[in-house]
């Protein structure tokens, strides 16, 4: 633990002296048909050209300013990596699916393409999947990795920190029953929309994968049985535990985590 502390001290005396620039804006969806709020966080001192662009999802009952709010040196990580972070409004509960027949809960296709064109047509970003990464925090984990698998023309890398990356043990939380119906009922559909089910998808060299989660976290057993699936599936990936439980101590600490996976992964793909 002492080490994790050390590590992100050093971030931060290293950046003390920048400042990203922080943005709220309003994202028009046109499937939700509604405009959903989004920070966007744009290095203070950029390479030449446009950033690569990491989008971070909140978790469950969270919001667009988790992440800003709750691990300000996220601000110092955007200035020492120079690309851009963008943190959209996940809704309560949305687990970022598109639910059929529901307007209020279609953020897949809002993130995915809605706020990947809007990002694209007003900031000074690349245009290419390689230098596109979508990560998050829990629920936002699981809506991470859900949206590049099911996207892998938008995003070359993904990343999950204690994700629920398997909903199946979990049939009564989060307001899951709400979105899908009850699993006992719906088994099928439950299948059809967590992770540990769609690992067939990911096709040989597509995705460049980092899954972080805390020993001590209610979802450290379902990343333990997504890292030996893909170990067995032979789809590489980087995986790493460390102390913690399910909350912002543990998040600050991972996000240094992965925000250098997605800088290493950025720099490979120049």
């Amino acid at each position: 633990m002492k080490k994790i502390n050390l590590f992100v001290s050093f971030i931060l005396l290293v950046n003390y002296c920048l400042a990203a620039k922080v943005d709220t804006v309003n994202v028009f969806s046109q499937a939700m048909q509604k405009n959903i709020k989004t920070v966007i966080i744009q290095p203070e001192v950029k390479a030449a050209g446009a950033t690569a662009t990491l989008y971070l999802l909140h978790g469950y009952s969270g919001n667009y300013k988790n992440w800003v709010d709750n691990a300000s040196h996220i601000k110092q990580l955007v200035d020492q990596y120079g690309y851009t972070v963008v943190c959209p409004d996940g809704g309560f509960g949305s687990w970022y699916w598109d639910i059929e027949g529901d307007q209020n809960f279609q953020y897949e296709t809002f993130v995915s393409k809605e706020l990947v064109d809007y990002v694209e047509s007003n900031y000074p970003v690349l245009k290419d999947r390689k230098r596109r990464g979508i990560t998050g925090l829990s629920m936002g984990g699981h809506g991470a990795l859900y949206l590049a698998i099911k996207h892998p023309d938008v995003f070359s890398a993904a990343g999950s920190t204690a994700g629920g990356v398997d909903i199946r043990p979990f049939p009564d939380n989060w307001d899951m029953a709400n979105r899908l119906g009850t699993y006992r009922e719906n088994a099928q559909k439950w299948n059809e929309h967590t992770i540990m089910e769609l690992t067939h998808l990911i096709a040989p060299k597509s995705l460049d994968l980092f899954i972080d989660c805390g020993t001590g976290d209610f979802f450290y057993g379902v990343n333990e049985e997504l890292h030996r699936k893909l170990t067995y599936l032979n789809i590489p990936h980087h995986y790493l535990t460390l102390p913690g439980k399910h909350d912002w101590d543990y998040w600050r600490k991972s996000i240094v985590y992965q925000m250098a996976f997605f800088d290493s992964i950025f720099s490979n793909n120049r």
